[in-house]
């Protein structure tokens, strides 16, 4: 399967690994330029790679595409990368860093264009001498950062938009020197977030007492890796660095562990009961016993994100899960959805719909797998990524989490009706 050919004559194949692309929260919204979707290159660090594309038509995935339900207009719920899309995922808002301008994190505000007014505009400002086209060299910002500025979002807080750390291990940055357990992240780093407390599908399917876990790849040694000595080079977390190197744990897609509910001194039974490996998966598929709601996040070198993985190693992985999936004496009720956090910094056509402040941002890839799938369709349907919660809240009658109903209205306002709940998708009469 091949990519593009470039004017070398060098021909890309899924199988490469390719550099890593500009995916953040607002030079995203500045690719898509009201929906016109001609910046892209303009801020892109990329080059051409942005405008490329891959054939996937003799993949694994995309034979499952064929034989279930592609949704061919799915949106990421959030502007940006995997951090807040893992956040978006699983409580439909972005996380909160209170008085951000007074703690560690303070560098990582971002500097942006304000109107006339005085009223941020969804747009960096460029550092000075920056250059004037895409030709002469990538973007600069005066600071593309991390945090919102305060009242962005019109609530007076600070949220974090772009790549932070969770407060507990396995994080990306390292225990404090007298954390003697060893069960923290350095709480002084500028980018470790404070501990989350908004509520979540998780807390929601509590409530009406309906079993849910997330599974992740490589999450037990991710554990053990994150609890070495804070001069200790890792060996799982972020590791090895090198192109495919495995397993690469990625501790900023795991949203959860974000959340105050999982401290894991004062909530280690929580933690056990809904944080759990990928081993854990394939054996409670096999058993029948796993539970209603499952999340599953791909360790990184199978997670087909550009500058790590490679695209063909990922839908390898996905299709032999998706195989133990059917096996499993539970198939028969299951409702399989495989879409992508972000859209990775790469080009699309189709332009966003108009939402709240947060999203959503590009069309990704989408498929509906299920013994109750209109087997062999394309669903036009508009799905943005807190769909799957409005599946999951259907389904299980649940209080609707305050993002969703933020979308709706913010859609509303556009003259947009409110995403699907993706059961366009599904026979439900069988």
């Amino acid at each position: 399967m091949h990519a593009f050919t470039p004017q070398s004559n060098f021909t890309l194949s899924t199988s490469t690994v390719t550099r890593d692309l500009v995916h953040r929260f607002f030079e995203h919204q500045m690719q898509i330029d009201g929906g016109r979707n001609d910046g892209y290159a303009a801020w892109s660090d990329a080059g051409g790679l942005v405008m490329g594309h891959y054939d996937y038509s003799r993949s694994a995935l995309y034979a499952l595409a064929k034989e279930f339900v592609l949704a061919d207009n799915f949106f990421q719920g959030a502007f940006g990368g995997s951090f807040l899309n893992h956040q978006y995922l699983i409580c439909a808002c972005a996380p909160v860093y209170p008085d951000a301008d007074t703690a560690a994190a303070k560098p990582s505000i971002a500097i942006l264009d304000t109107d006339a007014a005085g009223h941020y505009l969804p747009r960096l400002k460029l550092a000075q001498g920056a250059p004037q086209s895409a030709l002469d060299g990538p973007p600069r910002f005066a600071r593309s950062g991390n945090i919102t500025p305060a009242n962005y979002f019109g609530d007076g807080k600070f949220y974090a938009v772009n790549t932070m750390q969770p407060a507990y291990q396995p994080s990306g940055n390292p225990p404090a020197a007298d954390d003697t357990a060893a069960l923290y992240a350095d709480p002084h780093r500028g980018t470790t977030l404070p501990p989350q407390n908004q509520a979540t599908i998780g807390d929601a399917l509590d409530a009406k007492h309906v079993d849910w876990i997330w599974y992740a790849g490589s999450w037990n040694a991710a554990l053990a890796d994150g609890r070495r000595p804070p001069l200790d080079a890792r060996t799982v977390i972020y590791a090895p660095e090198t192109p495919g190197g495995s397993p690469d744990f990625q501790p900023h897609h795991q949203p959860f562990n974000y959340y105050e509910r999982f401290d894991p001194a004062t909530h280690a039974d929580q933690r056990a009961a809904h944080l759990k490996d990928y081993g854990a998966l394939v054996a409670d598929a096999g058993a029948g016993r796993l539970p209603a709601v499952v999340f599953y996040k791909p360790q990184g070198n199978v997670n087909q994100h550009a500058g790590y993985a490679s695209v063909a190693e990922g839908d390898a992985h996905i299709a032999d899960l998706v195989s133990v999936l059917r096996a499993s004496p539970q198939w028969r009720h299951m409702v399989i959805v495989i879409t992508y956090d972000e859209f990775g910094g790469a080009w699309d056509h189709v332009a966003s719909p108009r939402g709240d402040l947060l999203g959503p941002g590009a069309r990704i890839p989408a498929l509906i797998v299920s013994p109750y799938a209109k087997r062999g369709t394309v669903d036009h349907t508009q799905y943005d990524t807190e769909s799957i919660l409005r599946l999951i809240t259907r389904r299980f009658g649940l209080d609707v989490l305050p993002g969703i109903s933020m979308r709706d209205k913010g859609l509303a306002a556009h003259g947009a009706a409110p995403m699907g709940d993706l059961t366009n998708a599904l026979d439900l009469r069988r």
